[in-house]
């Protein structure tokens, strides 16, 4: 592809996509979200192109998955040596070194100095699944505390945890029993009407009161599951505080601290982990999406002396493929070596920029995020901070009608997660299409 900007050459869809979404009506799950009509036919960087020819600038990322961009050489190039030696021979029941390999790089790479042990799945959803069986199996406990506005996974696990909208959860009762939800730290718009700097974190302490006190037994609770940037919940940022009070709470009650940085891990931030911007340590951690640039692949990381299980307590014929292994080990290396420093400085940029916005625009409520995770909260007014989901939902539809590719988070954010090869122009670029769909929106 030549071009690194948008270039629409059809009306959209074109005629190609319209035929391929009709067949797609008839074959496909109707349980999938599509936002708008986007049929893909390839990609690089930080650009896809459509079966009709149109190019679009991707700030989603194929749900931030591809971290290196779309079809990084490197990471092509390591998916096809791989693949001509070795597929797949199941690391379940036998052993082969690139698996070994990533694992002691993970290890090396989580937060806390501590010696990790690594469990290696396919999805996001299946780290937590594992992280709560790892959590049971060693606590002993059944109870967990998680948060309002998390999105863990669609398994019945998982999705016990996920507080996000009861769509995902509709018909599909009963769920895991054992999970409690709190507030999580919305600082916009504080569910205590307090203000950050000055808050004792009573999202946080709920969990001790009233949570523990009148419900649930703390020494019951195996787990507190949370992101330490909350992503479908609208890329909400919380304060330090808020995490270092919930290692508090779980250290004191003997509770393990479980991150989920599915979506804001893997360099996205502009740190490997999400949790480095706030000096917090989890005791697990779930890892998926950006581990290997779009092939399945997730990990659970925990302490060493907590993945304490026996043979065939938990395992999976394919997680640790030997394929998306060579992914993500090329991943990784393009991360340490450039993409990391550029999610830090391009997200910088691009934030600068947008935090413009709430003077331009009176519909926008506020910004927030860290390197490439970046949300745009949408409202009525400034004054009541009225959440406003059909502008947001208008501007997702004016983006793609000018060629780029946003998604929601959230009951009225608009979530920008682009690829971490994305340029100062291409993060320009966005910005300028972003503010003229406003503009248009609310003129």
């Amino acid at each position: 592809m030549a071009t690194t900007l948008p270039k629409l050459v059809t009306p959209l869809p074109g005629p190609k996509a319209r035929t391929l979404i009709e067949r797609d009506a008839q074959f496909i799950s109707p349980s999938y979200t599509r936002s708008y009509p986007l049929v893909v036919a390839s990609g690089q960087g930080a650009i896809v192109e459509d079966v009709d020819g149109n190019r679009f600038l991707d700030c989603s990322a194929g749900i931030a998955v591809v971290a290196t961009g779309h079809c990084h050489p490197k990471v092509v190039e390591a998916i096809q040596r791989q693949a001509a030696r070795l597929i797949h021979m199941s690391g379940t029941d036998f052993y082969y070194e690139n698996m070994v390999d990533l694992a002691q790089k993970l290890a090396s790479l989580t937060p806390g100095g501590v010696p990790r042990k690594v469990y290696f799945g396919n999805s996001g959803t299946e780290a937590i699944e594992a992280a709560i069986k790892l959590a049971r199996y060693h606590t002993g406990r059944k109870q967990f505390v998680a948060f309002f506005g998390a999105f863990h996974g669609r398994t019945m696990g998982s999705l016990a945890l996920t507080g996000s909208k009861n769509t995902q959860k509709k018909n599909f009762f009963p769920l895991m029993p054992g999970v409690h939800h709190v507030p999580y730290a919305d600082c916009y718009r504080c569910p205590y009407g307090k203000k950050v700097e000055t808050c004792a974190v009573e999202c946080a302490k709920a969990i001790e009161d009233p949570l523990f006190r009148t419900i649930l037994p703390p020494e019951e609770v195996a787990a507190i599951v949370v992101e330490p940037i909350q992503g479908e919940g609208g890329y909400l940022v919380p304060p330090k505080k808020f995490l270092d009070e919930l290692r508090r709470i779980a250290d004191q009650h003997g509770i393990l601290l479980i991150f989920d940085e599915v979506q804001c891990g893997m360099g996205r931030t502009g740190k490997m982990f999400a949790s480095e911007h706030f000096d917090a340590v989890p005791d697990i951690v779930a890892l998926a999406k950006g581990i290997a640039s779009g092939l399945p692949l997730s990990a659970t990381i925990a302490r060493a002396e907590i993945m304490d299980w026996k043979p065939g307590a938990h395992a999976s014929t394919f997680g640790g493929n030997p394929v998306a292994v060579a992914a993500s080990l090329a991943t990784i290396e393009l991360l340490e070596q450039e993409l990391i420093a550029n999610a830090a400085t391009v997200g910088a940029h691009m934030k600068a920029r947008l935090s413009e916005f709430p003077q331009r625009f009176a519909n926008v409520g506020d910004v927030r995020g860290l390197g490439l995770m970046i949300g745009i909260e949408l409202v009525k007014d400034q004054a009541s901070k009225e959440r406003t989901p059909e502008l947001r939902d208008r501007l997702v539809q004016m983006c793609f009608e000018r060629g780029l590719l946003v998604l929601g988070a959230g009951p009225n954010t608009l979530r920008l997660s682009p690829p971490l090869v994305l340029t100062t122009e291409q993060a320009d670029c966005a910005v300028d299409i972003i503010a003229e769909c406003l503009q248009t929106a609310t003129r």
